[in-house]
């Protein structure tokens, strides 16, 4: 019995020195691809010419519960032009999508036009909902180049007397959605000058 336990005890010890050996080796390179791909996302909100500086390093934190969605901090990302800011991408939360939050990304300009929007996270109904999804249906692209004015009523799905598509058969999602953009967008207007200049940066705690 002794034998046996001394044995278990070195194959489990081992398994654990395993584990915690190949944690080590691929967390860089998880870290490195988390990286990439987000770099990624990014270059599709705010096309190139408006930035000169790598995005991923320039992220603050943003905090709205009542227009980002969230009582957490989100991460925002400015671009520079010649070290001016010239847009920023924003992440938001769309709570009220119907199978729960759906979690996105907008690029915003210094006179309110969106450049891009790209959905991070979502769990809408496969076939419905998630068309939005860019590899599910090119519906998200539309915000591209569409001008924000403060209360705008074509902010909205034309069920709602907007400018927008909803989806056949489903409505919620592409609701929740469009006023998760006007909110976003809402937020960096009434803020832009306190982002762009004393914007909390990411990783920095609250004093």
């Amino acid at each position: 019995m002794l034998k046996n336990g001394t044995i278990l005890g070195v194959f489990a010890l081992c398994c654990t020195g395993l584990v915690a050996v190949v944690n080590g080796l691929t967390k860089d390179m998880i870290l490195q691809q988390q990286r990439e791909q987000l770099s990624q996302t990014l270059t599709q909100v705010i096309p190139s010419q408006y930035y000169d500086n790598e995005l991923v390093s320039q992220c603050i934190l943003v905090n709205s519960a009542e227009l980002l969605g969230t009582e957490d901090d989100l991460p925002a990302y400015i671009a520079m032009q010649s070290q001016i800011p010239s847009a920023i991408a924003i992440e938001a939360i769309a709570p009220d999508g119907y199978n729960g939050d759906i979690k996105l990304i907008i690029g915003i300009d210094n006179d309110n036009n969106v450049l891009g929007v790209r959905t991070l996270v979502h769990q809408e109904t496969p076939g419905l909902g998630d068309k939005i999804e860019q590899r599910k249906s090119d519906w998200v692209t539309y915000f591209t180049g569409q001008q924000w004015h403060k209360d705008d009523p074509s902010w909205a799905v034309k069920k709602d007397g907007g400018q927008f598509d909803q989806f056949t058969g489903a409505t919620i999602t592409p609701r929740a959605y469009v006023r998760a953009i006007n909110n976003a967008v809402t937020f960096v207007d009434a803020n832009r000058k306190t982002l762009y200049q004393s914007g909390r940066r990411c990783g920095e705690s609250h004093e």
